[in-house]
């Protein structure tokens, strides 16, 4: 509803019904700035970017089938129709081992290397903070 109504930023991905499979959620800092591991983060903090990816939602009866692909894919397509810019967020490495869906709430540091971004900087056991430039169309 927020999204709808122009309050927050999402790349939402609906069945053929219309009902929400999944999202990523993304803003400015302002919008988005509750980040996990703040304390690791604010230790040796980057220039502030123009975008912030803060999740991925996929519902749990859709996982496996590209719905993660599709929200970050979208995001990063209304990132550049927006004028484009640095895009970051904090993600979970999960090469080689299992990790429970409900912890990956901003999507794997896999896929975001899939979509073009580079790992910056480690912040925790799994998680690193990942970036990429956007161009505009």
């Amino acid at each position: 509803m927020r999204v709808r109504a122009g309050r927050a930023h999402a790349a939402l991905v609906l069945d053929e019904d219309g009902t929400a499979q999944g999202w990523c959620q993304y803003g400015d800092p302002a919008e988005v700035s509750r980040i996990k591991h703040r304390r690791a983060y604010e230790q040796d903090a980057p220039a502030e970017p123009d975008w912030r990816i803060g999740c991925v939602f996929v519902d749990r009866r859709h996982r496996g089938r590209g719905v993660a692909r599709a929200a970050l894919e979208g995001a990063l397509d209304l990132i550049a129709r927006a004028g484009g810019g640095s895009v970051e967020a904090i993600s979970e490495a999960t090469a080689g081992r299992e990790a429970p869906g409900r912890f990956l709430y901003t999507a794997t540091v896999e896929l975001f290397e899939q979509q073009g971004f580079e790992r910056v900087r480690q912040l925790g056991k799994h998680a690193w903070l990942v970036s990429r430039r956007v161009e505009p169309p």
